[in-house]
């Protein structure tokens, strides 16, 4: 979407926004029950979206499957075709990497592989950071420069890992060598262009050194590689201040959605470490910001995991939560959806709809009663691009003045 088109319809009129994301919220409803959302017991998400009126959003077009990075840039309002960033930047800035110029970027997971080097977990049982961090600083203690380029490693959280290559003559344009798949083996780096051949030489050196590396461990059962994906290199984007006319706050506790929001241009709070530290952060920056944007994570992990008990205990979790948050925010319209939907009986992310409730004085109500993929289907808003959000909100907050005569 091109926001420069509303830049002259914009007004301050000290109205406050806030976007909660569910991570990974949307699923669907099978023959025999329900999606995870819609089997959740969710009062108070229940009576949001009965006061309000609901939706379907689409992150990048019908049957889409997105990451979060582009989710997450829809949401915010962005083509999320035009503006896509790799994981590896998104990870270097929520970590507080320094990129330069020519930086490649990467987001790794450490994984295990069975004796016929095909991934068995691509979590490596999902390694706390207890023991991810310290494993990745002596991995970057042996393998620093390979094939004279630099190679920086940096814990993110769990098996999550930061790659970053420094050198001369590098290009981002490598496909993952992550399969996103276990029962398969990892991918060689296959450069998307000939430019970056080269670069894909050193990451194949680099994946040799890290599997030597990580086999020299002590101990059985640790990870054996680290799948490798999301390469880019850093660049600038379009100021969410300038396009919105907001001052913008993210308060979030995973790395990559503090990185997305700070590329954007937003204030970026804490770390908290949970929830009830984000509700806290909230309550006490509200008064500085026109638009908080809110994250949870936890449906998200359940969904990949496969874990559908799991995931719909996590939105009854975060719906308990939902009154202090909207206390603390004081907002005066709240949105409430996903940057994509991750239903457990896929693992993984999916390009099913995700539900989105509009909150607010003056949004409307529609005959949805409940928040789930059924009852928004039915609802006032449609079903519609998840850039259409953010303009949305903006109008239900009367921030957009009247276009024309």
């Amino acid at each position: 979407m091109d926001l420069t088109r509303y830049a002259p319809l914009l007004q301050d009129n000290g109205s406050r926004l806030l976007l909660l994301v569910i991570d990974g919220v949307g699923g669907y409803p099978e023959v025999d029950r329900g999606s995870e959302l819609e089997s959740a017991d969710t009062p108070h998400l229940d009576r949001l979206a009965a006061e309000g009126s609901t939706g379907l959003l689409e992150p990048a077009g019908p049957g889409v499957t997105v990451g979060s990075g582009p989710g997450h840039l829809a949401l915010f309002g962005y083509d999320p075709w035009a503006h896509d960033l790799g994981r590896g930047v998104l990870a270097a800035v929520g970590v507080g990497f320094d990129l330069q110029p020519g930086d490649v970027a990467a987001r790794g997971n450490l994984a295990t592989l069975d004796a016929d080097g095909l991934v068995t977990d691509r979590r490596a049982g999902r390694i706390g950071d207890a023991q991810a961090a310290p494993l990745t600083e002596r991995l970057a203690g042996r393998i620093d420069t390979v094939d004279g380029v630099e190679v920086h490693l940096r814990h993110i959280s769990e098996h999550r890992v930061l790659v970053v290559l420094r050198g001369d003559g590098l290009d981002p344009r490598v496909a993952d060598m992550d399969p996103q798949a276990t029962g398969t083996a990892p991918l060689p780096a296959r450069p998307r262009d000939p430019a970056a051949e080269r670069t894909a030489e050193v990451l194949d050196a680099v994946d040799a050194a890290l599997r030597e590396a990580l086999a020299a461990e002590e101990g059985d059962g640790g990870p054996d590689v680290l799948l490798m994906r999301g390469f880019d290199a850093v660049r600038e984007m379009p100021d969410f201040t300038e396009r919105t006319g907001l001052r913008a706050a993210a308060v979030a506790s995973y790395p990559m959605y503090r990185g997305v929001a700070s590329l954007v241009g937003m204030d970026v709070l804490g770390p908290p470490r949970t929830f009830d530290e984000q509700i806290a952060l909230v309550e006490q920056h509200r008064e500085s910001y026109d638009y908080l944007f809110v994250h949870h994570k936890y449906a998200d992990a359940a969904g990949h995991d496969g874990d559908r008990e799991r995931k719909v205990a996590a939105i009854e979790e975060l719906d308990a939560q939902v009154p202090d948050l909207l206390d603390a925010a004081q907002a005066d319209v709240v949105a409430v959806t996903g940057d994509h939907s991750s239903p457990a009986a896929l693992s993984g992310h999916s390009w099913h709809p995700v539900p989105v409730l509009l909150h607010g004085a003056h949004v409307g109500v529609d005959d949805a009663r409940t928040f789930g993929e059924r009852a928004c289907a039915t609802g006032l808003i449609g079903r519609r691009p998840t850039e259409h959000l953010l303009p949305l909100m903006l109008g239900a907050a009367g921030r957009l003045a009247k276009y024309g005569a």
